[in-house]
């Protein structure tokens, strides 16, 4: 009888061990096909597709620090939309998958932005220096961008671009919560000190057994000053194979603001058309709708030939019917008077919210428009 009871307990507990096992086996397996699970975001015309990893987009690993880096909104959005427009020159859409940095953590790139001092050997703005006097800090932004080559459910990193913001103004204060200064910084400063910086990530960049052989593309971007209405705008790039850089590409982009103020002075006739064809876009909708607050366009040229154009309308509405007629109108105007062939949006906003755009897309003629209502 003793030996019955201790056969059915010596069964019961090698059914529960093995119940525990297989269900810690099956936890195991599920974890580990988890997360290996990547997908991406889908093809677009012109776009890159984005990695999607146990469907999650994939963020980078020093997320938000070119924010905190920033006191000028624009730059960040040009910074970051010239350098994926780099990226195309070399990596193309149809063949690679795009994947936010993964290699550069945010305490690197604080640390690689900082100033060089004995607590942080990897700075690469030089020394304060005197402090009524201090040495400018010109390297203001880096960011990481991992290209990848899809086979069946894996992605194998091919290639990364590396942009660089260098300062064209350097704002500095003597003393503590005391005035801001400023020096303006020389072009050839600031392609001497962005292409001394980026010989130097570049070495860095191949100590990482995973980057030692792929394609490596490193841009160079001057800032704007804190107070411009538009960005700066990238002006080089190369592509490496090895651990020296040794030629630059020359990228001729600029952005500006129009209409231009009247003081201000072109040398380029197409130019002077541009803003002549925007004036007359804006007096045209000025004279159509009451108390317009603004209407101001950033337009990027390349190669000296505007390529495309950003135009924000700020005024006051009353009613929808207001919004949906003054959209309209704008549509109209826009196919009339404003340059044929390139894409431009034209964002429609109070003082408190966005309430209509305008876009068209590069070589279309056709204006559509989209309304903001609320049921």
């Amino acid at each position: 009888m003793k030996l019955q009871k201790l056969k059915k307990l010596t069964l019961t507990t090698v059914v529960l061990l093995s119940t525990v096992l297989l269900a810690s086996c099956s936890i195991g397996k599920k974890s580990s096909s988890s997360s290996s699970k990547i997908t991406t975001t889908g093809t677009s015309s012109g776009q890159y597709q984005g990695v999607i990893q146990n469907g999650h987009y994939k963020v980078s690993k020093a997320r938000g620090v070119n924010i905190n880096q920033n006191d000028n909104s624009y730059n960040l959005k040009s910074f970051e939309t010239g350098l994926t427009e780099v990226s195309k020159k070399v990596f193309s859409t149809k063949n690679y998958v795009f994947q936010e940095g993964q290699y550069l953590s945010t305490d690197t790139i604080e640390n690689w932005l900082g100033r060089k001092t004995k607590s942080n050997p990897t700075g690469l703005n030089a020394a304060q220096g005197k402090k009524s006097n201090p040495n400018p800090e010109y390297i203001q932004q880096i960011e990481e961008q991992d290209f990848m080559v899809q086979n069946g459910n894996s992605l194998t990193l091919k290639g990364m671009t590396i942009g660089i913001g260098i300062n064209s103004v350097y704002y500095y204060q003597k003393t503590t919560n005391g005035p801001t200064y400023q020096k303006k910084l020389s072009d050839a400063e600031i392609q001497r000190q962005g292409k001394i910086a980026a010989q130097k990530i570049l070495k860095r960049l191949r100590k990482k057994s995973a980057l030692k052989d792929i394609p490596i593309v490193i841009a160079l971007y001057k800032q704007a000053p804190n107070d411009s209405l538009v960005g700066g705008s990238f002006f080089a790039y190369s592509k490496s194979s090895g651990s020296t850089i040794g030629s630059w590409k020359k990228l001729n982009y600029s952005t500006k603001v129009l209409p231009k103020a009247s003081d201000a002075t072109s040398t380029n006739s197409d130019n002077e058309t541009d803003n002549t064809s925007f004036t007359n876009f804006k007096s045209q909708i000025q004279s159509f709708f009451p108390n317009l607050s603004g209407v101001t366009a950033q337009a990027q040229y390349k190669n000296g030939t505007l390529s495309g154009m950003h135009i924000t309308v700020t005024t006051q509405f009353y009613s929808q019917s207001e919004v949906q007629s003054f959209t309209q109108y704008i549509a109209r105007a826009a196919k009339k008077y404003l340059p044929n062939g390139i894409p431009i949006d034209i964002k429609i906003q109070s003082s408190s919210e966005m309430q209509a755009v305008v876009y068209r897309d590069s070589g279309s003629d056709t204006f559509r428009t989209h309304v903001f209502e609320s049921y």
